[in-house]
C-alpha cells in the first residue's frame, strides 16, 4: 500500500472517531480574538503549470508519496476541525489539486461534513472533473487566470495551456458552480495592462474576477513594492470603463468587493499588501505533508503528521491544534523592517 494514493485508501466513517462525535464543541480562538472559522488543506505540492509568482520553472524536489496525508488523514483531520472546533469552511489547495489522483473521492468523503467546501484550482482539468466534482458535493470553484494573452499566458504559467483554462471556466459554469471566482494576480510591468480586459471579461463569461495584489511569495525572490499594483489603482481603473459602487464590508473575508452599476456583476480585490485584512482573518492551512500553519507568510509549522501516524488521540492532536494558535500573529507585517519571507514558496505551503 502506498499512503496518499487511490489504490491505498478505503471509506472512513466519521463514527470510527468517537473522540471527535462525542468531544463538546469549543471555538478555536487565537491570542487578538479571532475566531478559527476556515481551514485551507493542501492536498500536493504538485502542479501542472509553473506560474512564476508561485515556483520555479525547473529544479522543484517533490514530497515522496509517503510524505504526502493520505485520504483518511486528510478526513479525519477535517473531522476534527469541523466538528470540534466549528470549522465551517474547507478549501482544498495545492500545488493543483486536480492532479491528486482519486480527487473527486476525497470530495465526496468531505462532503459528508456539511461545510463549505471549496477549491482553488488553475481549470486545466475541469472539462474532465468539473461534473464529477459538483456531483461529489464540492460547492464552490476559484480558478486562477491571470491573462488573456496567450503569448503571456505562456510567460507567466510557462505552459500553452490558455484554451484549456477558458475551456474550464466555462466547464465549471456548465456543471453549475455558481458564482465561480477568477483570481487574477496583478504585477506591475507584466499584466497590469489587462485589469480592464479581465472586468470586461467576467462580465461577459458571468464570472467574478477577483484580483490580488503580488505577494512575497514567488520562487525567485525577487518581488518588491515598486511591482506591486494597490486595490485603489486597480478599482480606479475598472472604474473608469466600468462605473463601480462598494458592497457591504467584507468582514473575515479576504476580499473587498464592488458590484458594476448597469448590474453585470461583482468584481473584487485581495490587498493582502496595501490594505492588508490580518485583523479580521479566521484561516488556517494545512500542508501536503501535514504540516499546520498559522498565517501564509508564518515562518514556523506545526507537525500533525507525525501524530497522525504516531498514534495520537484525537485530544492530543486537538492540544497541538490549540497550541499552535496561540502563536497565530497579529498580521503579516509585509511592509515592515521586521517582515521575514517564508523560506517556502506558495506551491509548497498550498494556495
Amino acid at each position: 500500500m502506498v499512503m496518499g494514493f487511490p489504490s491505498g485508501e478505503k471509506s472512513l466513517c466519521f463514527s470510527f472517531y468517537p473522540e471527535v462525535m462525542n468531544a463538546v464543541q469549543r471555538d478555536l480562538v487565537d491570542p487578538f480574538g479571532r475566531v478559527i472559522r476556515d481551514l485551507r488543506i493542501s492536498v500536493t505540492d504538485r502542479c501542472n503549470f509553473r506560474c512564476t509568482y508561485c515556483m520555479p520553472e525547473e529544479g522543484m524536489e517533490w514530497l515522496h508519496r509517503d510524505d504526502v496525508l493520505s485520504f483518511e488523514e486528510i478526513e479525519r483531520i477535517s473531522a476534527l476541525f469541523v466538528q470540534r472546533f466549528g470549522v465551517e469552511g474547507i478549501r482544498l489547495t495545492g500545488g493543483e489539486p486536480t492532479v491528486r489522483a482519486g480527487i473527486v473521492t476525497l470530495v465526496e468523503k468531505l462532503s459528508h461534513l456539511d461545510v463549505d467546501l471549496a477549491m482553488t484550482t488553475n481549470a486545466s482539468r475541469l472539462t474532465a472533473l468539473a461534473g464529477d466534482l459538483k456531483a461529489a458535493g464540492l460547492r464552490r470553484l476559484n480558478i486562477s487566470l491571470d491573462t488573456l494573452d496567450r503569448s503571456r499566458f505562456e510567460q507567466m504559467t510557462r505552459r500553452d495551456e490558455l484554451d484549456r483554462v477558458l475551456a474550464g471556466i466555462d466547464a465549471a459554469r456548465d456543471a453549475g458552480f455558481d458564482p465561480v471566482k477568477v483570481n487574477a494576480v496583478i504585477e506591475r510591468g507584466v499584466n497590469d495592462d489587462e485589469i480592464v480586459d479581465l472586468a470586461r471579461f467576467g462580465r461577459e463569461r458571468c464570472v467574478e474576477v477577483r484580483f490580488i495584489e503580488f505577494m512575497p511569495l514567488d520562487a525567485s525572490g525577487e518581488w518588491g513594492n515598486d511591482k506591486v499594483v494597490g486595490q485603489d489603482e486597480i478599482v480606479e481603473a475598472i472604474n473608469a470603463e466600468f462605473p463601480l459602487e462598494p458592497v457591504a464590508a467584507r468582514g473575515a473575508a479576504p476580499a473587498d468587493r464592488w458590484r458594476y452599476v448597469d448590474g453585470l456583476g461583482t468584481v473584487g480585490v485581495i490587498p493582502s499588501v496595501t490594505k492588508p485584512f490580518c485583523g479580521d482573518c479566521d484561516r488556517v492551512r494545512l500542508t501536503a505533508e501535514g504540516q499546520f500553519r498559522t498565517c501564509l507568510f508564518a515562518t514556523d509549522e506545526f507537525d500533525l503528521r507525525s501524530l497522525l501516524r504516531g498514534g495520537a488521540t484525537d485530544d492530543e492532536i486537538a492540544d497541538k491544534i490549540i497550541s499552535a494558535v496561540a502563536t497565530k500573529w497579529a498580521g503579516h507585517q509585509i511592509n515592515q523592517v521586521t517582515f521575514t519571507r517564508p523560506a517556502r514558496t506558495m506551491s509548497q505551503i498550498g494556495g
